[in-house]
């Protein structure tokens, strides 16, 4: 199970599609061997990067046990967001029977007050159980719902089964700051601190006290070594950091990122197909190009990347 201890590196997984839209179920296996290959602490899977909302029941559950059929013991996350409850603990209670470390969740766009937010929460935690840990994924940009400090550590202090916060507000590194300052004065109990937002800030949260990344960069092998020298050896983990820095920008480019990921997961082996499921954008063929200079780029600065 995912605790207020745990650490690392959980790469957020994409899901497979075939060319006409259909579920890629024989990539799925293959996929997550290739992330714990990688030496990731574990996946994430159905969040936005795994296109959860185009997804019926059955396939997600599909997603799930194959991912966890394979993953070899690692910690698998499932997103369990939905805009009802009822989806929400169906998919909640058959993740954690199949062998899930624990759910991921954030409000619906309709939460604005930090009230509506603790409620929800409170809400959400009674229908899937108080014994099933949770990440609180914070995600404005992503969701329109904006987090306070003030009501993260209400959420986490009246959920006990809080144990991780998603770090994916932008800017965001002051609230890292906060909480872990809120902490060291034993005013806010443990809380893990993964951070997502494509790790374009990844080597700065780590100063600020993250205890990792949750992400799905297309090269889980940079976050495993940043996260890892961040504490040690600050230049290094920056100058490899640094040799990544132009193709995370790419990645992170609204509309069109998931398809310049998934097309690099795709030339990684790590699926079949770089197709999203519709609607979704692709790569034009100025896009393909830009991405196969980054590529070499990147291989030149940093040999060791894992292509």
């Amino acid at each position: 199970m995912i605790s207020a201890k745990t650490r690392g590196v959980f790469a957020i997984a994409p899901t497979p599609f075939l060319p006409g839209g259909a579920l890629d179920v024989a990539s799925l296996g293959r996929m997550t061997e290739r992330y714990a290959g990688c030496g990731v602490d574990g996946l994430t899977i159905l969040g936005i990067m795994g296109e959860a909302q185009k997804l019926e029941p059955e396939e997600s559950l599909a997603v799930m046990r194959e991912v966890i059929a394979h993953a070899g013991g690692l910690p698998i996350v499932v997103g369990v967001s939905a805009p009802g409850f009822a989806a929400m603990k169906r998919l909640s209670n058959a993740a954690m029977e199949m062998g899930a470390a624990g759910v991921m969740m954030t409000p619906p766009a309709a939460m604005r007050t930090d009230d509506q937010i603790a409620g929800w929460f409170a809400q959400a935690v009674a229908q899937i159980g108080t014994d099933v840990p949770f990440v609180l994924q914070d995600h404005p940009t992503a969701t329109g719902v904006v987090m306070s400090t003030k009501v993260i550590r209400r959420v986490v202090e009246e959920n006990p089964s809080c144990v991780m916060l998603k770090h994916e507000d932008w800017p965001g590194l002051e609230k890292i700051s906060a909480i872990r300052n809120w902490q060291d004065r034993g005013e806010m109990r443990d809380l893990s601190i993964l951070c997502g937002n494509g790790a374009l800030f990844l080597d700065l949260e780590m100063g600020r006290g993250a205890d990792g990344a949750m992400t799905g960069y297309a090269f889980p092998e940079m976050l495993r070594r940043v996260v890892d020298l961040a504490p040690r050896d600050r230049d290094a983990a920056q100058d490899i950091f640094d040799a990544h820095l132009p193709l995370l920008r790419y990645e992170h480019q609204p509309g069109v990122g998931l398809a310049v990921r998934k097309r690099i997961l795709a030339r990684r082996g790590f699926i079949a197909h770089a197709d999203l499921r519709a609607p979704g954008a692709s790569c034009s063929e100025a896009a393909c190009a830009e991405i196969d200079y980054l590529l070499e780029r990147l291989t030149a600065r940093d040999p060791d990347c894992g292509l």
